[in-house]
């Protein structure tokens, strides 16, 4: 590992030595992931004594809470007052987070949560920022959060991007794919958005149009460079420019320039596709739903690969209307409806391109935005109809 960090050096990257101590989750069996009586390997102020890195922290304590059910680790793993923003609502106190937990575990007994891979940046004294890639499997088998049981198995993947500070999570961002799960489940995807709108529109919420989006200032086109003040290694700075000139400046055939020709995709709705022409048309089709959208990172962060070469996870929003056609099939015709997609991305980098993407965001929440803002349509004209 120690060679590899050095070739990032000397790429321009800026990886701290202790990368080379923390353990990676791809090629390794569960029981490596979470050794017994393991030696820290890391330093870890005020982190239980049984992890011994910020890799075995999230890894184990995900499981713990989910797979283990011990669910009241929340209360010594997060603050009191965190905030966790979802695709869907925000959740503002840890007891929320203990709530929306047990909600989920109740409709899925069986879920399996799988650490597919797990990028970080930090340290002791700043705290520490990890984007943890899970693939989730189980059955739907009782009555909860999702209706009556269809008995179905499913396959997702989420990805959670934490701030974690001397053992509490203190804020986390979750992008699930919510639809892919529905799919698989045989439940009705349009009357599930009817009902989140619904119950957010009934407590006052709507989504109103509130102009610009900053995609373009007036009538100039968008910025030639992208903002790459976010970064910290070349490899990251490589990557805020070409999600720039891809999603904001709409140069798609950066893509053939960035990727591999063996490229592997991994999409929303469990999609596994392979070539560059297949990375462009699913790139090209969550764009053309969004044509004037804005592409905003928010965060990014890298580590060097057992595999070879680096991984890079880039949290980002795109904010725009609904104005066209697309991959997001459930939105049906144009609604010229505005909406915001929370998405996380990881790629693999070796020999200078990428030779995997993983693209994660939630169809249905773009659904529920729709809905809800036409929900607030109806109420407007019917306030402004004559008695």
């Amino acid at each position: 590992m120690a060679d590899k960090i050095e070739g990032a050096k000397a790429a321009g990257g800026s990886a701290p030595a202790q990368t080379a101590q923390v353990m990676q989750v791809e090629r390794h069996d569960f029981p490596d992931l979470v050794p017994e009586n393991g030696k820290r390997t890391q330093p870890m102020r005020g982190f239980d004594a049984v992890y011994t890195d910020i890799v075995d922290y999230i890894v184990r304590c995900t499981h713990k809470i989910w797979d283990e059910r011990d669910i009241g680790l929340i209360y010594s793993h997060y603050t009191h007052n965190c905030v966790l923003y979802g695709t869907t609502g925000t959740l503002y106190t840890r007891e929320e987070v203990v709530r929306d937990t047990i909600q989920r575990l109740v409709s899925f007994p069986e879920r399996r949560g799988m650490a597919t891979q797990v990028i970080w940046k930090g340290n002791e004294d700043d705290g520490f920022y990890t984007s943890h890639l899970v693939t989730g499997t189980g059955r739907h088998t009782q009555n909860g959060h999702l209706g009556a049981p269809t008995g179905r198995m499913f396959t997702s993947r989420t990805v959670a991007d934490c701030m974690i500070y001397e053992n509490k999570i203190y804020r986390e961002w979750v992008v699930a794919d919510t639809t892919a799960i529905l799919q698989q489940l045989g439940i009705d995807v349009q009357a599930y958005a009817d009902r989140i709108a619904r119950a957010s529109f009934d407590k006052g919420l709507v989504s109103l149009d509130i102009g610009e989006n900053r995609h373009m200032i007036g009538q100039y086109p968008p910025e030639a460079e992208a903002d790459v003040s976010l970064a910290s290694t070349e490899t990251e700075r490589h990557t805020l420019r070409w999600m720039h000139d891809v999603y904001n400046r709409k140069m798609l055939g950066t893509i053939a320039r960035v990727c591999a020709p063996t490229v592997q995709y991994h999409g929303p709705l469990m999609a596994e596709l392979y070539g560059v022409a297949s990375v462009i048309h699913q790139t090209l089709g969550l764009i053309g739903s969004l044509p004037d959208a804005a592409f905003t990172p928010q965060h990014i962060c890298s580590n060097p690969c057992e595999e070879g070469g680096e991984k890079v996870a880039v949290r980002w929003i795109m904010e725009g209307h609904h104005l066209g056609y697309g991959i997001l099939n459930h939105l049906g015709a144009p609604t010229g409806k505005r909406v915001q997609i929370m998405g996380i991305s990881h790629f693999h980098y070796k020999d200078g391109k990428i030779v995997d993407e993983w693209r994660t965001f939630d169809e249905a929440s773009l659904l529920v935005q729709v809905k809800l803002a036409q929900m607030a349509d109806v109420k407007a004209a019917a306030l402004k109809a004559p008695v």
